[in-house]
């Protein structure tokens, strides 16, 4: 259940108290020093020009100019403390979100999508800072003003000040009707923006298909249409939040027209001086900005409690896939032994068709097992499970004789090197890109491993060598050039259990040959499971897995399967025809 925005931002702001008892206490230094304007005010008038007592005069100015200087010191402390708590709160937010994501499985990232993370990562952390930053802080300013300022009002005029509090209920019913619908618009206008985002990180990453088929101009009118749904919901939003200022401004300054009206009539007929009408006007113009502002920054907090729930949503997402509180620790040194027990394993978004079912199958150290088989057959749930991405319903997976369920997931990923079908390049160096895999690694121990990938030469061609940044994904390499500085990285990781997904499906001879001869070196003395639908690249592993509909059908070495003559053989005979 996430926490309420109010509770989550005290927790927030919990580490940083002595900052924020500093910046409390010049908040209420601030509003006094303002609140006492008001009564040198009253002071200056009564027993300055009218009492015609020049040393009073300068006496009085002199204490007030004193008091603004208080004030204006106070501001200072306060407008700095707030902002300070306002980015530190913020970056606290970003990196604890960040970190949340990072031990969230992967199928938490299937249900959603990646602009949305990516907009409440941003767009929702600063609405947040513009709240703690600056808008909290003017409504408790504001809040502090109007409490002193109706105090002083009481003090003064007891008659005016209830005909002042008789419209009060005037100005505080717009506000609560107006802001409960700023806050939904402000929730639906972050949907909103989530949603552009959305589409354009996918737009953006899938440029080539966009433009390979002439996709553009439809993909404007998508967008352009997002856009208005975006602009009308923030449109929407924008004129309740105008309405609702607009009423307060109104009804306030209104009131306070007929206040001074019934004010100067009892100046005249001597009920009431004229300093205590300035010092009344003084506190009621104080409290009508207090409410205007008040009802000015409700937006602000609306749309920041919109944000905060986005937010602690993330926050409350539990992780499928936790470390138990006694983990087994894995066998040391490690051996490589791979065992599926009578697994039997459903997508929670295909729940209809297990991916595998009574599934078993034994890799010994050292050993080369293939996977084969038709598309959906379970091959890569077999990887999902071995990574620990998902927990199978029923039966056992397990390294080295323990239960991946009873290790820790961070000290079983350890032992495992993956190279996929589709490098995984980032947008940083080469030797960053290779040391992925060992961030502790010297540069000699990268260019040992790329020198084993068949890399280093490619890689001595680049403009800055080794320091040379590839580009987002790696758009500066070829894919067989991609592939092989992802093999470097398995290299580097040097783990005793290496699996294989498509790693050469996508090549073209020339690359193929130079990334099989990569893989060739990194599959000796490891346990391997292989992944392909290319039968020619698995023939040299010591046994192939033949699978279908979630299970095993058969096993052994090319020839054989060949001579069983069964769906190896059709798979076979369907590639090596063509």
């Amino acid at each position: 259940m996430p926490l309420h925005p109010a509770r989550a931002l005290l927790q927030l702001l919990a580490p940083y108290r002595s900052r924020v008892f500093i910046a409390a206490i010049a908040l209420v230094v601030a509003a006094g020093a303002m609140l006492a304007v008001g009564q040198g005010l009253r002071a200056v008038i009564d027993k300055g020009f009218s009492a015609g007592d020049p040393a009073w005069l300068d006496r009085t100015l002199a204490a007030m100019f004193g008091v603004i200087a208080l004030l204006a010191a106070a501001t200072y402390l306060r407008f700095y403390n707030v902002s300070w708590l306002g980015e530190r709160v913020t970056a606290d937010l970003r990196r604890r979100v960040f970190d949340h994501l990072l031990s969230l499985p992967p199928s938490w990232f299937e249900a959603g999508r990646t602009g949305e993370v990516i907009s409440r990562l941003t767009s929702d952390t600063t609405q947040i800072e513009n709240v703690v930053g600056s808008s909290l802080s003017i409504a408790l300013r504001n809040a502090l003003l109007l409490i002193g300022g109706l105090a002083m009002l009481f003090t003064t005029s007891l008659k005016l000040t209830l005909l002042t509090l008789a419209g009060v209920p005037l100005v505080v019913t717009p506000i609560i009707l107006f802001g409960r619908r700023v806050r939904r618009l402000a929730r639906e206008s972050q949907d909103r923006v989530a949603e552009l985002g959305n589409r354009i990180d996918e737009t953006i990453h899938e440029i080539r298909i966009v433009q390979a088929y002439s996709h553009e101009d439809a993909d404007r009118g998508d967008f352009g249409r997002l856009v208005e749904a975006s602009f009308g919901t923030a449109r929407q939003r924008i004129a309740n939040r105008a309405r609702l200022v607009a009423a307060v401004l109104v009804l306030v300054f209104g009131a306070i027209a007929f206040i001074l009206w019934i004010g100067g009539h009892d100046v005249l007929a001597g009920r009431l001086s004229a300093g205590e009408l300035s010092a009344f006007v003084f506190y009621a113009a104080i409290v009508a900005g207090s409410v205007g502002a008040l009802s000015e920054v409700w937006g602000d907090l609306q749309r920041a409690a919109g944000a905060t729930e986005r937010l602690m949503e993330i926050l409350s997402s539990t992780p499928a896939i936790q470390a138990p509180k006694a983990p087994l620790a894995l066998p040391s040194p490690a051996e490589g032994r791979i065992a599926l027990d009578d697994v039997r394993f459903h997508y929670p978004t295909r729940p209809d068709a297990p991916a595998l079912d009574d599934f078993n199958l034994q890799v010994q150290p050292g050993e080369t097992v293939a996977l084969v088989g038709p598309s959906g057959s379970g091959k890569s749930t077999v990887f999902q499970l071995l990574l620990r991405f998902y927990d199978p319903e029923r039966g056992h997976v397990s390294i080295d004789g323990v239960d991946l369920t009873a290790a820790d997931p961070l000290a079983l990923r350890q032992r495992i090197a993956l190279v996929s079908q589709e490098a995984v390049i980032f947008a940083a160096s080469v030797a960053d890109n290779v040391r992925y895999a060992r961030p502790d690694a010297s540069l000699d121990d990268v260019k040992a491993a790329c020198v084993a990938a068949f890399a280093h030469d490619f890689i001595a061609e680049l403009p800055e060598g080794y320091d040379t940044d590839l580009g987002e994904r790696g758009v500066r390499l070829s894919g067989g050039q991609r592939q092989r500085i992802a093999i470097a990285r398995a290299i580097l990781a040097d783990r005793p259990i290496l699996l294989l997904d498509e790693a050469t499906s996508a090549l073209d001879a020339e690359s193929e040959r130079m990334v099989q001869s990569a893989l060739d070196g990194l599959m000796r003395q490891r346990t391997t499971i292989v992944i392909a639908h290319r039968l020619a690249t698995v023939q040299k592993a010591d046994r192939i897995v033949v699978m279908d509909n979630g299970r095993i059908v058969q096993q052994g070495n090319h020839t054989e399967l060949i001579a069983l003559d069964g769906l190896y053989a059709h798979l076979a005979r369907l590639q090596f025809v063509a």
